[in-house]
C-alpha cells in the first residue's frame, strides 16, 4: 500500500510541477493574443504524451469542446499547434508545434509587418498633407513647422524602413544566422 501512496504524492509533484509552467504560459501567452484560457489549452496539450483530440483535450481542462476547437484555432493560426493524423484514429489530433521559433516569427512578423504598413501609410499621407500646406501657406511660422515635422517624419521613416529590414530576417530565416538557434539540452 504504501507504494501507491508514493505514486500518487508522485504524480501530484508532477501536476504540480506541469501546473506551474501552464500558469506561466497562460499568463504570458497574451504577447500573441492569445487569452489565457487557450494558454492553458495549449499547456496541456505541450504536456500531453500523445497528440489529443478535442474531447480528450475538454475532459483535461473541464471546458466544452466548442471552446476547445475554438482554442485550437487561435494556436493553429499562431502556428503553435499542429494536426496530425494516425492511422485508424477517426478524429483530429493535435500536438504542439516543436519549432517554437516558428510561430515567435509568425506573430513577429504578422503583427509587425501590419503595424508598419499602416504607420508608413500614415506617414507618406501626413508628408503630402504637410508638404501641400507649406506650398499654400505664406505664413513663415507655419512653415517652420512644417519643415520640423517633416524632419520627425523622416527620422520614424528610416525606423520603419529599419523595421522592415528586421522583419525580412525572420521571413528569410536569416535572423537565425545572426542569433542561431538554441538546441535543448537534457537536464537529467
Amino acid at each position: 500500500m504504501r507504494h501507491n501512496t508514493d505514486l500518487e504524492l508522485d504524480y501530484a509533484q508532477l501536476e504540480n510541477a506541469r501546473n506551474r509552467f501552464i500558469s506561466e504560459i497562460a499568463k504570458n501567452i497574451h504577447l500573441y493574443n492569445i487569452t489565457p484560457s487557450v494558454g492553458r489549452l495549449y499547456g496541456t496539450v505541450f504536456f500531453a504524451d500523445k497528440p489529443m483530440t478535442l474531447d480528450e483535450m475538454s475532459d483535461a481542462l473541464g471546458m466544452s469542446k466548442t471552446s476547445m476547437s475554438t482554442g485550437i484555432r487561435a494556436l493553429s493560426e499562431a502556428n503553435m499547434v499542429e494536426q496530425v493524423w494516425e492511422r485508424g484514429v477517426r478524429k483530429d489530433l493535435y500536438k504542439t508545434e516543436d519549432d517554437w521559433y516558428k510561430s515567435f516569427s509568425n506573430v513577429f512578423i504578422t503583427r509587425w509587418r501590419h503595424a508598419t504598413e499602416m504607420n508608413m501609410t500614415a506617414i507618406k499621407d501626413t508628408k503630402y498633407m504637410l508638404t501641400e500646406l507649406c506650398e499654400r501657406t505664406c505664413h513663415d511660422d507655419i512653415k517652420e513647422t512644417i519643415h520640423q515635422d517633416l524632419m520627425k517624419l523622416g527620422k520614424a521613416e528610416a525606423y520603419y524602413d529599419w523595421l522592415n529590414d528586421v522583419i525580412a530576417l525572420f521571413e528569410t530565416g536569416d535572423i537565425f544566422d545572426i542569433i542561431p538557434k538554441k538546441e535543448a539540452t537534457d537536464t537529467l
